[in-house]
């Protein structure tokens, strides 16, 4: 896959399907998608250890895999999603280790979604809430709304959260 641009978070090459709107050529035919970047190494390891998270499907739904300090119980989980014989509640099941110290992630954390070109984090009754751009959305179980920007700063449950990433719109050329 070819790279063509240094990603500005993390200063390492970005392939050439996820370059910044602001830098796509307005003679190519694109369409936006979004892409959350680990800003630590929890926030990377809750992704799998993967360094981004592109998303082009909306809603996009967001939570935590199973704490179950059992590697076999989590395993039959994921199996169980796996195979269709459970329902799946989220796009992307975040790894949130059952020993953390503060657990930040809710089982059924929060949605990003894109309406009329905009994009929205919507809390989804989580406990923690989440934090963007500085202000507190939804926690306590109430849920809320608020829109997102290229360049926000996303941390999964409390300010002190160690689950960290950047918001980012990137121009996908059509057809992928």
């Amino acid at each position: 896959m070819p790279h063509v641009l240094t990603n500005e978070c993390s200063n390492r090459l970005v392939p050439a399907q996820f370059v910044p709107a602001a830098h796509a050529s307005a003679s190519l035919a694109s369409a936006e998608a979004a892409l959350l970047v680990a800003l630590t190494d929890q926030a990377r390891l809750a992704l799998g250890n993967k360094p981004e998270l592109p998303i082009s499907d909306f809603p996009y739904r967001i939570g935590r895999e199973c704490r179950s300090p059992h590697l076999l119980a989590r395993m039959a989980k994921e199996l169980e999603r796996r195979i269709g014989a459970t329902v799946q509640v989220n796009d992307v099941y975040l790894v949130e280790p059952p020993s953390a110290p503060f657990l930040q992630i809710s089982r059924e954390h929060c949605i990003i979604e894109r309406l009329d070109g905009d994009y929205f984090l919507v809390d989804r009754g989580s406990a923690c809430g989440t934090v963007v751009a500085g202000k507190r959305v939804g926690g306590y179980r109430k849920g809320e709304r608020t829109r997102l920007f290229d360049g926000d700063i996303v941390v999964l449950g409390t300010p002190e959260s160690p689950y960290r990433f950047g918001f980012h719109i990137w121009a996908t050329p059509l057809g992928n």
